[in-house]
């Protein structure tokens, strides 16, 4: 017998029966087996679900908005303008980005309409993240095409509501885009006295305006009402018509306008010296221009010797010259309007005598993007549609106006608080029973009309300058910051916490692109330095809450904004003050730039 081979298997069954005791008694009385190990958590990769519009859309509307909807939840943090981007060839398309998180649906929204039957291409990339903190796998690219546009009418003279038009005043009706000629006539636009009397004339249509012109055989019935209206047949040069026939009415005057048009305004003013190369020439009148008599024959600039080439435009009551190519350095140049420019009236009164004056250009080109045209906003130190509010007393230099609410939305804003005039949209300014400084009557509602007008396109213009100098810089904390000429961009909104300091030459140009709101801390300044005119830098601030100036805070510069505009107590502005809303003064003093 092997003993040896016995003991060990005796051993090794008292081991087991030793161990399997251990175990029997560890286990739970109520024998249930061990929880399993937890599973490892299940990664998802959120993924593009549908767009809108679609892949290979025709025929998009060019006022809308691009969406994505997502798989799931995603971190609003990296849904913003470098993760959703519409591009238009290489050029991005300026724009606000937004997402709903209810739909997990990110927004592109243009801040301007689309061009007309154009092919743009959006693109969602990796760096949109879910709530997870994961990535898109890849970019997500797609493409469509816009339709093409409805015309619009943007602006009439006389307004719609305007009173005391003067008797031999003819009609002008601007579009928002070129028009078919051949749609434009007296069958889609017409006038009519009271009971429907139709008004017999002719009609026209000036292609460098986008202006249909309606001529009466005779002077209107003086304090009589007359209806205009164009109707849908008026169609645009792509075929489009309007979406609704627009009508408007206006009121005669007694009085027969025999007053030639004057020049009360030129940008440059004559005899100025370092005019920037790359700045357009503006002519302002005493009123309405006809638009067929502005010309490259009528409206000259020369130097000295050779006509320069250009492009005329305009609105309101400016013209603007805006040349083909940069203007040469330290060069003289003569600009010219004859007497073949005329007023609205028939007949036609033309400028009493040609109107000239010289300016020089400066030895340099100016730094930073092309300046934004305020055309007749201009004129205002503070402009609004709603309203201003004021704490006195409050030192305003400048002209104020608002439209198309009422005057008295600036009856807190008293004459002895401003050096300039009050323009309103109607007559109702009271102020503080003195009311010198106020005028409104009917030119007067045109000239703060046509200003908010203007205001809204200078604000279009700057929001949708492309190709930034600066994206994001600083995550828009420029406090204590030394920005130089350019233009800039954020996402977001901008800070100024402690002071900020903008250095460049006379011409040199800022143009601030602010998708949030721009807050400014008690205390702190925006400083100029090396020659920097606060006429030359623009804030466009498209924010939901607008601007805040802090208390005895100093800013510089012409604020563009979507929204109110807030001058806290003490603070002083040297610029422009234009909001889309309303603008709160309490004490303050605000300036308007040097020319």
């Amino acid at each position: 017998m092997n003993t040896t081979h016995t003991k060990i298997s005796r051993s090794l069954w008292l081991t087991t029966l030793l161990m399997s005791t251990l175990l029997f008694g560890c286990r739970n009385n109520d024998d249930t087996p061990p929880a399993p190990e937890p599973l490892p958590p299940v990664v998802t990769i959120p993924t593009v679900t549908s767009v809108t519009p679609v892949d290979m859309a025709t025929q998009v509307l060019i006022n809308t908005s691009v969406s994505a909807n997502f798989s799931e939840a995603m971190d609003a943090a990296t849904i913003n303008l470098q993760s959703v981007q519409l591009t238009l060839g290489a050029q991005p398309v300026a724009g606000a980005v937004s997402l709903d998180a209810s739909s997990k649906t990110a927004v592109f929204t243009p801040l301007t309409s689309l061009a007309s039957s154009t092919a743009y291409t959006m693109t969602i990339t990796s760096a949109a993240k879910s709530a997870a903190g994961q990535a898109l796998a890849a970019d997500v690219v797609w493409s469509f095409t816009s339709g093409k546009s409805t015309p619009t009418i943007t602006l009439t003279n006389p307004l719609d509501a305007a009173t005391e038009v003067a008797i031999n005043h003819n009609l002008v009706a601007t579009f928002s885009e070129p028009m078919d000629v051949l749609t434009i006539d007296t069958t889609s636009f017409t006038l009519s006295a009271p009971n429907a009397v139709p008004v017999i004339g002719s009609v026209s249509l000036d292609t460098d305006s986008n202006s249909a012109i309606f001529i009466p055989n005779s002077d209107f019935n003086p304090s009589t009402v007359y209806t205009a209206s164009i109707t849908t047949a008026a169609m645009s040069a792509e075929g489009m018509p309007l979406s609704n026939d627009y009508i408007w009415r206006f009121t005669t005057a007694v009085m027969t306008d025999v007053v030639a048009p004057t020049v009360i305004e030129t940008d440059p003013l004559n005899t100025a010296i370092d005019f920037p190369l790359n700045r357009n020439i503006v002519a302002k009148f005493s009123e309405a221009i006809a638009p067929a008599s502005i010309n490259n024959t009528s409206f000259t600039v020369t130097d000295g010797v050779n006509l320069v080439a250009g492009k005329l435009s305009y609105a309101g009551t400016s013209i603007t010259f805006n040349p083909t190519e940069d203007l040469a350095a330290s060069t003289l140049y003569t600009a010219k309007l004859t007497t073949a420019i005329t007023d609205l009236a028939t007949p036609a009164n033309p400028l009493a005598s040609d109107y000239v004056w010289s300016f020089t250009t400066s030895a340099v080109a100016a730094k930073g993007p092309a300046a934004v045209d305020l055309r007749t906003a201009v004129n205002f130190v503070i402009l609004t549609k709603t309203g201003t509010t004021n704490v006195p007393t409050s030192a305003i230099t400048g002209n104020m106006g608002a439209s198309p609410i009422t005057a008295a939305a600036m009856d807190n804003v008293f004459c002895h608080e401003i050096t300039g005039i009050i323009y309103g949209s109607n007559a109702a300014y009271t102020g503080s029973g003195d009311v010198s400084c106020f005028k409104g009557a009917a030119p007067d509602n045109t000239l703060v009309a046509n200003a908010v007008l203007d205001m809204g396109t200078a604000y279009n213009d700057a929001a949708g300058r492309t190709l930034p100098d600066f994206t994001e810089l600083h995550a828009g904390d420029i406090s204590g910051r030394t920005l130089t000429p350019g233009l800039y961009k954020w996402s977001t909104g901008v800070l100024i916490s402690t002071d900020v300091t903008l250095t460049g030459a006379a011409n040199d140009v800022w143009i601030f692109q602010i998708s949030g709101d721009i807050t400014q801390a008690p205390a702190s300044r925006v400083i100029l330095e090396g020659g920097a005119q606060a006429k030359n830098i623009f804030w466009q601030v498209e924010g939901g809450t607008g601007v805040t100036i802090g208390t005895t805070a100093h800013f510089e510069g012409v604020v563009l904004a979507e929204k109110v505009i807030i001058v806290n107590t003490g603070a002083s502005v040297i610029g422009r003050l234009l909001a889309h809303t309303a603008v709160t003064l309490d004490q303050n003093t605000v300036t308007q730039p040097a020319p």
